[in-house]
């Protein structure tokens, strides 16, 4: 990566953050302005040398580029709706630059994330204006063609405008809940990155990386919160194993069958720490329990040293708080690993009328594992059929139907023995 490129990543959000502020919230401006500063970055910095402060050369620049368009848009276009604007845009530009990031960069998440937005928008959002990410990036993630993302895009700032959504960090009495819509979309993008729902890779590295990074940014940002460091703290630890998730040829790997030695202890490390700080200071929230689970994954030497025990409790307290389907089948994988196949089986037998699950892919292939390891083969195949139609990953679909043809030629051998 350029020192350029690497500007342009750290320094972004940052810029177009301010600019939003500047310009009362209106996002489509902004982008085009900064979209403009780094224009003129990239013509000027090779032979004027990158100057001593970037992001401020560039909220300078990207503001000088808006007083010129909204003066150019009153003078030549339309009349100016809102002459306040161009009043804040010149004031903005007369006073010091340097960016009130703390400030700022709650306005940006917090309106990214606004529950009036649908969850699609509030993740593609968060990762063109919070993560940097282009139009095509984000996508290719989303296994749509950029046009379509695009007018998604437009959409999103369009209801932000038009539903005059305010550009601000929600007053104290507010906040729990807006965090929590906040959490879920930071998690939502690492989910995609650490095992995709679709296409022909199982780990998007760009996404979960830039997923930790705004849960940092929020561990700073909030400190008073403990939500956001247990957050913290599940992504490492599931991260940490990032490396030996796939082998050689992009196959899945299994938990179980991973190469330990290979996991970042680095990393594993920060993550338990967090636990306990989360843990310290929130109590068992949803998120610290599940970063509970992840760290006793991570400080087993071997598979077999996990404390499934401790894991069911675990789920068990998270069943409490934060019940849902998939929760559930956790729970029930984890009761299945502690107290046998067959007391897994039976919880999962309580989910089969469970909407949500019956096109939810791990469902079944969690089932049909559970089948196996029973050597109960004809019953897997149906479980191990079902999986695969509705995987949409394609080393998810290879793993499976990997399983479905050992499970059919189990029952071919035992028929002709």
């Amino acid at each position: 990566m350029s020192e350029f490129e690497r500007i342009y990543r750290s320094e972004g959000a940052a810029v177009t953050a301010r600019l939003i502020r500047t310009l009362g919230g209106d996002f489509a401006l902004a982008e085009e302005v900064v979209q403009e500063a780094f224009a003129a970055a990239l013509e000027q910095w090779p032979s004027a040398g990158t100057p001593a402060h970037p992001r401020a050369w560039l909220i300078q620049t990207a503001q000088h580029k808006a007083i010129d368009r909204l003066r150019r848009s009153r003078r030549f276009e339309a009349p100016l709706e809102d002459a306040e604007l161009l009043a804040a845009a010149e004031a903005a530009a007369e006073a010091d630059a340097a960016p009130s990031e703390h400030d700022d960069y709650l306005r940006l998440i917090f309106t990214c994330c606004h529950p009036a937005l649908a969850p699609e928008a509030q993740i593609a959002l968060t990762l063109r204006t919070l993560c940097g990410l282009s139009t095509d990036e984000i996508a290719r993630a989303f296994l749509v063609d950029p046009v379509t993302m695009a007018q998604r895009l437009v959409r999103a700032k369009n209801k932000i405008k038009v539903a005059k959504i305010p550009y601000v960090v929600p007053e104290r009495a507010d906040l729990a809940e807006r965090l929590d819509a906040v959490l879920m979309v930071v998690y939502l993008v690492f989910s995609e990155g650490y095992a995709a729902t679709s296409g022909d890779t199982w780990v998007r590295r760009d996404l979960s990386i830039e997923a930790i990074r705004l849960g940092k940014l929020l561990e700073r940002l909030l400190p008073e919160h403990s939500e956001p460091v247990a957050l913290v703290a599940l992504m490492l630890l599931h991260d940490a194993r990032r490396d030996t998730r796939v082998d050689a040829a992009g196959d899945l790997v299994l938990l179980e069958d991973q190469d330990r030695s290979r996991w970042n202890q680095a990393q594993i490390a920060e993550g338990c720490e967090r636990v306990e700080r989360a843990l310290r200071s929130g109590g068992p929230t949803p998120y610290a329990l599940q970063a509970a689970v992840a760290a006793l994954h991570a400080q087993a030497a071997r598979a077999q040293d996990t404390d499934w025990p401790q894991i069911v409790l675990l789920y068990g307290e998270l069943m409490k708080r934060a019940e849902s389907p998939v929760v559930a089948l956790n729970y029930a994988a984890a009761v299945a690993m502690a107290d046998g196949e067959e007391a897994g089986l039976q919880l999962l037998a309580d989910l089969t009328k469970v909407e949500e699950l019956q096109t939810y892919a791990p469902f079944f292939a969690t089932r049909a594992e559970l089948l196996r390891r029973l050597q109960r083969f004809q019953d897997a195949v149906p479980d191990y059929e079902r999986g695969l139609a509705l995987a949409k990953n394609e080393p998810e679909k290879r793993y499976l139907a990997r399983r479905l043809a050992e499970m059919r030629g189990r029952i071919g051998n035992a028929h002709d023995t």
